[in-house]
């Protein structure tokens, strides 16, 4: 049985620009994203939900199922940004500021869920993004449930049946026995990690980074995704200082430094600029034929 509620949106608010971060490749069975509408599984401190939302001008209605459907219901508002603020942001940079005039409605929502956000930002640790959208698709099939309500979603995996695995159980999914062991590693101290939405950014920060195997980037990944960190950089992208450096000054290559460089004004809305140059379309020109795809499950 579904519960039902209204919302009515403050403007600009584009949902699925905003919820696009949650969605781990095209084929994610945990989310279902189209023009006007869309579907989210999740695991609740209530139990599992399925989301359904509907939208159209300032209206969305949002139906949930499941016994988490009160929760997810109640985190509408923050899972689509409705307090991300984005008026004090003028950027001086014409490219930025070009980006920002084009996409009003990009806000930066936090779904809460802490190791929904983790375990696929260490499944795509120093892989190519098709690689890891396939081998999160393969672990959700593999050890997710069937997620409540009509949507056929499926649910992530539960943090107890990650941890109870051998690594060997994580090759058929394309991942190998290191992210297997930071994942096994995380789900079992899952309800600590949860905890981390009740923190400060800085102190959340370091509770991830106390995972062995989680390091700067992931952290990020999870603030931003998880808990609304606005300013948050992912330090260690193998391709993201060469976006902002050619975005921003023309440059075909740069490192993470030169990459904070050329983010420090934007404090602290530099999470927000890098959302705008991700979604923008902009890449340096390439040098090389892009490498082709790893697949440890058939090794």
């Amino acid at each position: 049985m579904a519960v039902a509620r209204t919302f009515t949106l403050p403007q600009p608010l584009d949902v699925g620009s905003t919820l696009r971060p949650l969605s781990h490749g095209r084929f994610d069975p945990t989310m279902r994203i189209e023009t006007g509408w869309a579907w989210r599984a999740t695991r609740t401190p209530c139990g599992p939900a399925a989301l359904e939302l509907r939208w159209w001008g300032d209206r969305l209605e949002a139906r949930a199922f499941g016994a988490g459907a009160d929760w997810a219901l109640d985190a509408v508002p923050d899972l689509l940004g409705f307090d991300d603020d984005a008026r004090g942001f003028a950027p001086a940079h014409p490219v930025v500021r070009d980006l920002h005039r084009r996409r009003p409605g990009l806000r930066l929502g936090r779904s809460g869920a802490v190791l929904e956000a983790l375990v696929p930002a260490i499944v795509e640790q120093r892989v190519q993004s098709a690689e890891a959208a396939r081998s999160w698709v393969r672990l959700v099939r593999r050890f997710g449930e069937p997620a409540p309500g009509p949507a056929g979603l499926r649910l992530p995996p539960a943090p107890e049946r990650l941890a109870q695995l051998p690594y060997f159980a994580f090759h058929p999914c394309g991942i190998e026995r290191r992210r297997a062991d930071t994942v096994r590693r995380a789900a079992a101290v899952a309800t600590r990690l949860e905890r981390a939405v009740t923190l400060p950014l800085e102190q959340a920060t370091r509770l991830l980074l106390a995972v062995p195997g989680v390091g700067p980037w992931t952290a990020a990944e999870v603030a931003r995704d998880a808990l609304g960190d606005r300013d948050a950089v992912s330090v260690g992208d193998w391709n993201l200082p060469h976006l902002v450096a050619w975005a921003l000054a023309g440059e075909r290559r740069a490192d993470d430094a030169r990459m904070l460089e050329l983010l420090e004004p934007f404090r602290p809305h530099r999470a927000r600029v890098v959302r705008l140059l991700a979604t923008s379309g902009l890449q340096p020109p390439r040098r090389a034929p892009r490498a082709a795809l790893r697949s440890f499950a058939e090794c």
